[in-house]
């Protein structure tokens, strides 16, 4: 059996669980037969005693056909480097079977692209990632998401920008710039005016169900054209959903990696 216990911000669980399993199937050349996370996701729990993981993904039991091989290069600060390296030939069957949405999560997911009308073939997401974290990684300023949303609105004229971010200010600035070509999920996100926190510790009222719902929005924008993003657990997952970085600009401590194709 494999435990796993580390808990924070979604996606910094998600991670860890990640790296916990990969580290067990490198070590032990076989998946685990039992994977207990129960401690995990303790910041969207109205009860500790809660399991809620199978409420985010898919029983892993209820998985088959998944062909996992080994070695696996990967640790979690890897959330941290050139998302062209990742192996996402290995990593992705992992992600497939331990993280795979549950049916209330795809659940949300339709109902997201209903509202909203998505088109995934002619969006280009503008994904920051902002307020604490900040301590962990060199954050760039909003300007320099402008340049790249340019050069893309140069290839498509068309295109439709989806802003998401977990800063008021970000999303207020992109909105503003791109009045006519945006969208952004306003009733189904939290953002709050810049500061050394996260809305999970500032806005807890529903967290829960606000946890699913950007589960759900991770996976969409893993889907849309282009993605402007930062690097961190949240984008890495965008990553791992989409199964690749074509098409994708990352900011890495401040440098920008251009995979458009």
């Amino acid at each position: 059996m494999l435990k796993t216990t580390h808990s924070c911000g979604f996606f910094s669980c998600c991670n860890v669980r990640l790296d916990n399993i990969i580290n067990f199937i490198n070590k032990n050349q076989s998946l685990p037969t039992c994977i207990d996370s129960s401690e995990q996701f303790g910041w969207y729990k109205e009860n500790n005693n809660q399991d809620i993981t199978y409420g985010y993904f898919e029983h892993y039991d209820n998985i088959k056909n998944i062909e996992i091989t080994f070695p696996i290069q990967y640790s979690e600060g890897y959330q941290f480097s050139n998302y062209n390296n990742l192996d996402y030939n290995k990593i992705t069957p992992v992600i497939n079977k331990y993280f795979h949405p549950s049916t209330e999560i795809f659940e949300i997911i339709n109902n997201i692209e209903i509202k909203y009308n998505l088109n995934y073939k002619n969006i280009c997401v503008l994904f920051y990632r902002g307020n604490d974290k900040n301590r962990e990684t060199k954050k760039c300023n909003y300007s320099e998401y402008l340049t790249y949303a340019n050069e893309i609105l140069k290839l498509n004229s068309s295109i439709i920008f989806l802003i998401q971010s977990d800063e008021t200010e970000f999303i207020e600035s992109m909105t503003k710039h791109f009045s006519n070509n945006s969208i952004y999920f306003k009733d189904e996100i939290r953002h709050m005016n810049k500061c050394d926190d996260t809305v999970d510790i500032k806005m807890k009222l529903k967290i829960y169900d606000f946890s699913k719902k950007y589960l759900a929005i991770t996976i969409i924008m893993s889907k849309c054209k282009y993605i402007i993003c930062g690097s961190g657990n949240c984008d890495q997952f965008i990553m791992f959903y989409r199964t690749n970085n074509i098409n994708v600009i990352q900011n890495l401590n401040g440098k920008w990696i251009n995979n458009l194709i």
